[in-house]
């Protein structure tokens, strides 16, 4: 068994060697990555780096400001695409693949084909985007299957709502009017009319700044003018639209979708469409962005094997890092959803959220050391790594249309400067223990600070498979701090560890990480309610395996 370990990365920035990060720069200017920049040895390192999946984000065709009609892809009007490079999650072609990526834009699905092929030969697995919720304004497949009905081509405008029938919601009678220039430089605006609703539900024709506004909202069969009543028989036909695309995709190789803003679509429609992509592809696994704790267990039902921890965990663990909490925020977090453990996937970055090494997070990579080891180690469920993270990119860039943020762009041409350190090996010491230790991937875990609540900056926890044990300390700390740390009764009980003496052997010490023990080696005495001394580095852990 293996615990999962997820690289998100998006081609559009790996790889690419052009530095001259020009602010709204094209793709001549800035470069852009490609699909061939994931080589045999890149993939091979990814794996030994300790991951068993890549999330390759933005493959899909989405609108863009770049003119790819020469090879017969429709242009986007500029006045409804976000930043040169536009939103990966505003897609125009659900059959197609990003022509940015590829090499030869008349063979880009064979070069992405042949991503998936390497990818798996390294010994990874492939995870992409599906995007249910919204699409591009533009939206328009020149890629479709023979047979398939475009989104939208047999809809009725004239109806706001069509349980059946429409693939959009409408607003009869009046054009789309944004708050923005609908010019923006073009000699004709961008026009639509009737409009569109907006994709964050948003259901009137003037999107303001903040709204999805490159985006228009997808009718599975909600009646939101009606206050949100379901009509899902006869299905909908947008049902059957989306089922074909998750096929075609599962149909290329790939192990896995991340499904964007799942929460936005009924689960009543992925329960139907999970069981049907199954039937043909049982492996495949489907990972949710749910971000309201009480749906969790409804989309699980309905599914999906793994949903962000985002809500809960990701925001206590930022909290605990910035010192905003205690670590007792941890141990509340996974205890929310203790139920459900092994479904909910960790992280500490992503694209949606701000680098841990900017200003506007910790303003260093390196504190959030002890929350990795933490995350990592802590359950048997998914964890995610986000590109730069672990070598602590700042994210702190005006790329263009992503302003000074300390987030990443995913709008804007640009590219990143790799910076690999002891913070990378670290990052690659922690993901290996978590994939190798069998405490780890199949074991038990006993929070032990419920009898140490005195020790509000440092969180510790067992770890425990067979006669294998992991007694994993961390601390979030400025200071390096000697623990006297309390083993309760009922931790022996529960995890059946006999009271005596232990050789214990440090499994974290790396590079400029070292090991607060002599040799990497340490005595340790484990007996019910008594203390045993941790010695800790600033912003620090530790990670005994005990035989």
């Amino acid at each position: 068994m293996e615990k999962m370990i997820i690289y998100q990365v998006l081609p559009r920035l790996f790889g690419n060697k052009n530095h001259t990060r020009k602010p709204g720069g094209t793709i001549e200017e800035n470069g852009c990555g490609k699909f061939k920049n994931f080589t045999p040895s890149v993939l091979k390192g990814l794996r030994e780096a300790g991951y068993s999946h890549v999330w390759y984000t933005g493959v899909i065709r989405h609108a863009t400001m770049t003119d790819y009609s020469a090879y017969g892809i429709p242009r986007q009007h500029p006045a409804v695409v976000k930043g040169q490079a536009g939103s990966p999650y505003a897609i125009v072609d659900y059959y197609d693949v990003d022509p940015d990526l590829a090499v030869s834009v008349e063979k880009r699905m064979e070069e992405f084909e042949k991503l998936v092929a390497r990818t798996h030969r390294a010994g990874l697995k492939v995870i992409i985007d599906f995007v249910p919720n919204h699409v591009a304004r533009q939206y328009k497949s020149i890629c479709k299957p023979e047979g398939v009905r475009d989104l939208g081509e047999d809809d009725d405008p004239t109806k706001g709502f069509d349980p059946e029938k429409n693939n959009f919601y409408y607003c009869p009678g009046q054009a789309f009017t944004p708050y923005f220039d609908i010019y923006h430089g073009e000699a004709e605006p961008y026009t639509e009319f009737p409009a569109k609703a907006t994709g964050n539900d948003h259901f009137d024709n003037a999107p303001g700044r903040n709204d999805w506004y490159e985006t228009v909202k997808l009718n599975y069969g909600v009646d939101y003018y009606a206050g949100g009543a379901g009509h899902f028989s006869p299905t909908p036909d947008t049902w059957h639209k989306m089922l074909d695309i998750l096929l075609f995709w599962a149909d290329k190789g790939i192990d896995g979708f991340r499904c964007d803003m799942a929460e936005m679509v009924p689960a009543e429609f992925w329960k139907w469409a999970t069981g049907h992509v199954r039937e043909k592809f049982p492996h495949l696994i489907f990972i949710g962005e749910v971000y309201n704790p009480e749906l969790y267990r409804r989309y699980l039902q309905s599914g999906f094997d793994y949903l962000y921890d985002k809500v809960g965990m990701y925001d206590a663990m930022r909290d605990v890092i910035c010192h905003r909490r205690t670590t007792e925020a941890i141990t509340w977090a996974w205890q929310q959803t203790d139920d459900i453990r092994r479904n909910m996937l960790y992280f500490m970055e992503n694209h949606d959220e701000q680098r841990i090494a900017s200003d506007f997070f910790a303003a260093s990579a390196e504190k959030a050391v002890p929350a990795l080891v933490v995350l990592t180690l802590m359950q048997q469920n998914p964890f995610m790594v986000y590109c730069g993270q672990e070598w602590g990119e700042p994210g702190m860039d005006q790329e263009g249309f992503s302003g000074h943020d300390g987030r990443t762009t995913i709008f804007d041409y640009w590219s990143l400067s790799p910076q690999p350190s002891a913070l990378t090996a670290l990052y690659s010491k922690v993901l290996n223990i978590a994939r190798r230790e069998k405490a780890v991937t199949e074991g038990r875990m006993f929070d032990v600070m419920y009898v140490n609540r005195q020790y509000e900056r440092q969180y510790a926890f067992l770890r425990k498979a067979g006669k294998e044990l992991l007694l994993v300390v961390a601390n979030f700390d400025d200071q390096p701090v000697d623990m006297q740390l309390v083993l309760p009764d009922h931790a022996f009980s529960y995890m059946e560890i006999r009271e005596k003496a232990y050789k214990a052997e440090e499994l974290l010490a790396v590079g400029d990480f070292k090991s607060p023990i002599k040799n990497g080696t340490a005595k340790l005495v484990l007996m019910r309610d008594q203390a045993v001394t941790i010695s800790l580095p600033a912003r620090g852990a530790v990670v005994y395996k005990i035989s």
